[in-house]
């Protein structure tokens, strides 16, 4: 399967050991030969023309909203909203749900270990109203302390609740649909942040209890500049636009528009076509792999690389065992700064990820500035692990004091 991703098959000095695939996933020929189809066949815009290579376009861009309805359970493909990607998707409901429903004296409840792109929507609009944000702290584990949820919900204040399913840094898998269900019990809207999770294990987006669910291609297998929010229907046809132009209305006046019906209300101007196309192909590929067996290959090489990093000395891993998380292994080592681990692996081909991980709010929480992160896919070999291993003990040598 690995020979299926012409990335591994570039000839190269050092044979390139991926171990980013939290930040984005390698693309497999499936999916780059049905977007270069598109731009070779049918090149055209979607739903304006009438002519043969118009409508086999729009026949495409529309059979890629179904196959994502169905990968994630979504009652109608009416429920999926195409965005650029799961960061626009957040934004959308917090513009467009937020900003119509939200008054001074609410307040939203998030989590510690939310990505920027969980917090930064909802710190804009809270500044905006003047709403409150709560969040629920992150255990030493690495776990949420939901023990500390029925006190945040407990004054009827709180309009909407916003949780990521698995941690981009602790690969933490979060009870989301025990979150969902004290949530609504409240009164309170559940926004889930699948990112992490609709990439690599099953996902039935009702099942979740969720009313907004977030996610994105090029995490996927897919392309970059495209992903989906799920939504309950009633919320779509409810909320007002995000973005006005073309293909978002049904009538324009001097005076006024009318909007176009749920989803395309939603989708201002040309779309991302061929981005469309291949996160069609994407899923397609994830589900000829099955979602089941893809997560417990990511869990499996969790596992080991967790078991095979506790042999480095002064290294200490972050986040919960490996049975309660995804495939995220991120870690620090004695007082070397992760740049300069990355720095000394990048020069034996080892791709991580060095940093804050768009989570500084989660690093501070901790106690650590930055941290090193591994993360796998389904392309992803235990050989890369131990050359990951190997390149930490040459790390330790060269900052050695």
């Amino acid at each position: 399967m690995r020979a299926q991703f012409p990335i591994f098959r570039e000839p190269r000095e050092k044979p390139l050991i991926y171990l980013d695939s939290a930040a984005t996933s390698q693309k497999p020929d499936a999916v780059l030969d049905a977007m270069a189809d598109y731009y070779r066949r049918y090149n055209a815009n979607i739903h304006r023309g009438i002519y043969t290579i118009a409508e086999e376009a729009t026949a495409a861009y529309e059979d890629a909203r179904r196959r994502v309805a169905r990968f994630v359970g979504a009652a109608s493909p009416r429920e999926i909203v195409f965005t650029r990607n799961s960061t626009e998707a957040l934004n959308l409901v917090a513009h467009s749900w937020g900003r119509s429903r939200l008054e001074a004296g609410d307040a939203i409840v998030l989590t510690e270990m939310e990505h920027h792109s969980n917090l930064v929507p909802w710190q804009l609009l809270a500044d905006e109203r003047r709403i409150e944000l709560r969040f629920i702290p992150v255990t030493r584990d690495g776990e949420l302390a939901l023990d500390a949820l029925p006190a945040l919900l407990a004054d009827g204040r709180v309009k909407l609740v916003s949780v990521v399913h698995i941690s981009n840094v602790l690969g933490t898998v979060n009870p989301v649909a025990e979150i969902a269900r004290q949530a609504h019990a409240a009164g309170a809207v559940f926004v889930v942040d699948a990112s992490q999770s609709v990439p690599h294990c099953p996902v039935d987006v009702r099942a979740l209890g969720a009313d907004f669910v977030a996610f994105t291609s090029h995490k996927m297998l897919g392309p970059t500049g495209i992903g989906a929010l799920w939504a309950r229907r009633e919320w779509l046809e409810a909320m007002p636009p995000f973005l006005g132009g073309g293909e978002m209305i049904r009538e324009v006046k001097l005076t006024g528009s009318k909007w176009n019906d749920v989803p395309w209300k939603f989708e201002a101007g040309t779309m991302p076509i061929a981005e469309a196309v291949g996160l069609g192909a994407a899923v397609d590929y994830l589900e000829a792999l099955g979602m089941d067996a893809v997560f417990a290959h990511d869990r499996e090489l969790a596992a080991y690389a967790m078991a095979r990093l506790a042999d480095v000395p002064d290294l200490h891993l972050l986040g919960p065992p490996a049975e309660r998380r995804g495939g995220v292994v991120a870690f620090t080592l004695a007082d070397i700064h992760p740049h300069d681990v990355a720095t000394v692996l990048d020069g034996d081909g080892v791709a991580v990820r060095a940093g804050h991980h768009c989570a500084m709010p989660l690093h501070e929480s901790l106690g650590i500035p930055a941290s090193a992160r591994a993360s796998f896919h389904c392309y992803s070999l235990p050989e890369d692990v131990d050359a990951l291993v190997a390149g930490l003990h040459k790390a330790r040598k060269v900052f050695a004091r």
